[in-house]
C-alpha cells in the first residue's frame, strides 16, 4: 500500500520544520508528510503583490514537483487560511483538508464580536514593530490566559521579517475573495483542531462558521488544555497524529 501523502503550512511566526517536526516523527514512516515554509518569507521581505494565491501557487508547485496528483492539506493560523484558498480553487487535488485554528475564513456571517476582533487586528498595522508580537499573541487566546515570555537570548534571525509578515496577512486578508461557492461545494472530508483556550471570538467562531456554513462533512475536535501559541501539533502531536491518521485513513478508504 502506497504511503498516505500531505503537505503542512506552519502559521505566520514559525519556520515550517520547527512547527511541524514533532508532529511528523508522530505520524510515522509510511506518511510522506512535507514541511511546506510560506513563500511569504521566500525572501528578506514579502514579495509584491503577495496574496493567499500566492501560497497557493507554491503548494500547487509543491505537489508539482513530488508528482503528487492528489494529497492531504494540513494547514495552521494564517497557513490554514492559504490551506482554505487552495481547496477554493483545487479542490480536485484534495483527498482532504486539516485546518489547525485558521486564521481566517472570508469576510461574511461574522458575528458582531468575531468583526470587533479584527478591528483589533487591523490597529496591529499602526503599531511599531516591537509592538507587533505581543499584541498579536495576546488577540489570539482569552483575557484569562498567561501567556509564556520570549525564549532566553537573542532572537532567531528568521524572527525580524514576522511582523512585516504578519501585516501581509492581515492586509490580504480584507481584500480576498474566498469563493464561498466553491467551498460550500467541497465534498472531501474536512478536519478542524481548536484549542480551549484560544479565543472564542475569533478562531471559535471561525471553526463554527466553517461547520455551519460550508462543509457538509466535517470533525471538530477540541484540545482543552491548548491554544494558538502552545498548539496540538507541537504540545500534544501524538494524539494529534493519531486523529490526522484516521482522518486520512476515512478519506482514502482505508479505514
Amino acid at each position: 500500500m502506497e504511503p498516505m501523502r500531505a503537505i503542512l503550512l506552519p502559521g505566520a511566526v514559525l519556520p515550517a520544520q520547527d512547527a511541524y517536526g514533532a508532529l511528523i516523527e508522530a505520524l510515522g514512516a509510511d506518511v510522506q508528510a512535507v514541511a511546506k515554509d510560506l513563500e511569504l518569507y521566500a525572501d528578506e521581505e514579502p514579495p509584491p503583490g503577495w496574496s493567499l494565491d500566492t501560497e497557493v501557487g507554491g503548494v500547487q508547485r509543491e505537489a508539482d514537483a513530488r508528482e503528487w496528483e492528489t494529497f492531504h492539506l494540513v494547514g495552521y493560523s494564517g497557513g490554514g487560511a492559504a490551506a482554505l484558498a487552495f481547496a477554493a480553487k483545487y479542490p480536485e487535488r484534495l483527498l482532504s483538508l486539516a485546518l489547525l485554528e485558521p486564521a481566517w475564513a472570508g469576510t461574511w456571517d461574522w458575528s458582531p464580536a468575531h468583526a470587533e476582533v479584527w478591528k483589533k487586528y487591523e490597529q496591529l498595522e499602526t503599531l511599531p514593530p516591537e509592538q507587533i508580537m505581543p499584541a498579536f499573541m495576546r488577540l489570539g487566546v482569552k483575557p484569562d490566559v498567561v501567556l509564556p515570555p520570549p525564549p532566553p537570548g537573542p532572537p532567531p534571525p528568521w524572527m525580524a521579517r514576522r511582523p512585516a509578515g504578519i501585516k501581509a496577512f492581515l492586509r490580504t486578508f480584507r481584500s480576498y475573495d474566498l469563493d464561498r461557492e466553491r467551498l460550500a461545494a467541497f465534498r472531501p472530508p474536512v478536519f478542524c483542531a481548536l484549542g480551549g483556550l484560544s479565543n472564542p471570538d475569533d478562531y471559535g467562531e471561525i471553526a463554527g462558521r466553517l461547520a455551519r456554513v460550508f462543509f457538509p462533512d466535517f470533525h471538530l475536535e477540541v484540545f482543552p488544555q491548548r491554544h494558538h501559541f502552545d498548539p496540538p501539533h507541537r504540545i500534544e502531536p501524538v494524539r494529534l497524529a493519531e486523529l490526522l491518521r484516521r482522518h486520512w485513513e476515512q478519506a482514502e478508504g482505508r479505514g
